[in-house]
């Protein structure tokens, strides 16, 4: 019986599986107490295809591919822990990659009970070829873009919220129940924050690490934030003590921004407040990319970056806000 089931949830993701799989591959960990578990939402591009191909070649890694017929992560992950047959859990992604160290830490770290569920920090890579890809990966990476979030910017261990690609022991599901499968994003967060209501802790060690490749054009990087933002003001609805600052300032700023325009309408001073509102944010933005164009090495940046974090932050607080008018969900 494997040690370790590590479970990915998978939809068209021919560009990238193969690079997850190669990773899980060239683990410390034992192969022989590792599975692999990917929960694929009947592709209809090649990744089934590059898993055979894995397979084939990587005959003393045990790889299995379940039907998710729902096509969504939450029920990926479902579908894939019922399957599963390890003592620990390990969740990742198919846009990501884990250092060698990567389930050799996680294990290391449950057996030594500093957390019910730990993680690490990303690397954010471009997920693909040219500028705006590199400009999407390094916003992704900003605190502009991603406000406190440790996991993207922590060098410290500690106690946190959330961490992206959990590792918990198996017996966990049995004591607070599978991903919640009404949430179609922000599973991970909602899972998470049953953990800390049962008692547990989440554990983020900056020396876990794994690289995710972000989205490769503003318009896949919109679709994403904007699903971030519709199902995190759902899980807040379940969960309203767990909102953090960072979460309301963009449906705030959108918010100012359309009540200002409206008042200038019929009141003149309104249009200077919006004005300047305006000016200070493209400032802010501006600067940035000019720090971090200098900072790379990377002209395009200096355009580009602030068009990333804009998209992230404007699709981000349009999605809170088109959830706010939408019926509640029902568990």
């Amino acid at each position: 019986m494997p040690t370790v089931s590590i479970i990915v949830p998978c939809y068209n993701e021919q560009a990238t599986i193969r690079i997850l799989l190669d990773a899980i591959y060239s683990q410390t960990f034992p192969r022989a107490e590792m599975e692999v578990i990917v929960a694929d939402g009947l592709s209809t591009d090649r990744t089934r295809e590059e898993i055979g191909a894995f397979r084939a070649e990587h005959g003393d890694l045990a790889v299995q591919v379940v039907d998710n017929p729902r096509r969504n992560i939450p029920a990926a992950l479902n579908r894939a822990l019922s399957a599963a047959c390890g003592q620990y859990v390990v969740r990742l992604d198919a846009h990501s990659a884990p250092h060698p160290d990567y389930v050799a830490l996680c294990v290391q770290a449950l057996e030594e009970r500093q957390g019910t569920n730990v993680g690490g920090v990303w690397e954010i890579r471009p997920g693909g070829q040219g500028g705006v890809a590199r400009a999407i990966a390094a916003a992704a990476a900003h605190p502009l873009g991603v406000g406190d979030a440790l996991y993207r910017l922590s060098t410290q261990a500690a106690v946190v919220d959330t961490v992206p690609f959990g590792a918990f022991p198996r017996l966990l599901i049995d004591q607070i129940g599978p991903f919640d499968e009404t949430l179609l994003t922000n599973e991970d967060y909602e899972f998470n924050t049953r953990i800390r209501r049962s008692g547990g802790k989440v554990w983020l060690d900056p020396s876990i690490r794994s690289v995710y490749y972000a989205r490769s054009n503003l318009q896949e990087l919109a679709r994403q934030y904007w699903r971030y933002g519709y199902w995190k003001l759902r899980m807040l609805k379940r969960y309203p003590s767990s909102v953090r600052w960072r979460q309301a300032l963009p449906p705030l700023f959108i918010l100012s921004l359309i009540g200002l325009g409206l008042l200038s309408i019929f009141w003149p001073p309104a249009r200077l407040g919006l004005a300047g509102e305006v000016i200070l944010y493209c400032g802010i933005l501006l600067a940035a990319g000019l720090i971090e164009a200098a900072r790379r090495s990377d002209p395009f940046l200096a355009i580009g970056l602030p068009l990333g974090i804009a998209t992230m932050h404007f699709s981000w607080g349009a999605g809170f806000l088109w959830s706010l008018l939408q019926p509640a969900p029902q568990k």
